[in-house]
């Protein structure tokens, strides 16, 4: 499992990095043929993690819930943001993967709801959670660079 939030953390140092360096109209633009911006795949990636983790293991969640509700699966980002959003985002980004590893190894997840997710991954237990999430990130992280090059180029 130190592996697995070794993984996820230097994924999150990447996200940290590409959201401080990227101009905010390069964050906010949808390109044509793409459906959500580097923005919401940032925000999405923070929210996910918490559903799978503490949400299916019924733990009260680190990150509040309006921002759950606007970058959860399904939602559709819109083109805008605060200072304020980016801020709270950048500050989660590494301190809820932080977080996640002392509560798991705390032993604090002692139920879970099982899931199957939209990649058709049953989780059946807190760390099937935290190994799919390296994968969900991954996925994002692709798209991220993905939309940076058809911006940038």
């Amino acid at each position: 499992m130190e592996k697995l939030f070794n993984i996820t953390l230097q994924n999150r140092k990447n996200l940290l990095n590409i959201l401080e360096n990227t101009p905010r109209d390069i964050l906010l633009k949808i390109p044509k043929g793409y459906r959500n911006n580097i923005w919401w795949n940032i925000a999405h990636v923070a929210v996910t993690q918490q559903l799978l983790v503490y949400n299916l293991s019924n733990r009260p969640m680190l990150v509040p819930q309006e921002l759950v509700d606007k970058f959860r699966k399904g939602t559709i980002p819109d083109g805008t943001t605060t200072d304020e959003e980016i801020k709270m985002i950048a500050s989660f980004l590494l301190s809820t993967i932080e977080r996640t590893e002392e509560d798991f190894n705390k032993g604090i997840f002692k139920e879970f709801n099982e899931y199957t997710t939209s990649a058709k991954v049953t989780l059946r237990e807190v760390a099937d959670a935290v190994a799919f999430n390296v994968f969900h990130e991954g996925l994002h992280l692709g798209a991220i660079l993905s939309l940076r090059k058809a911006l940038v180029n």
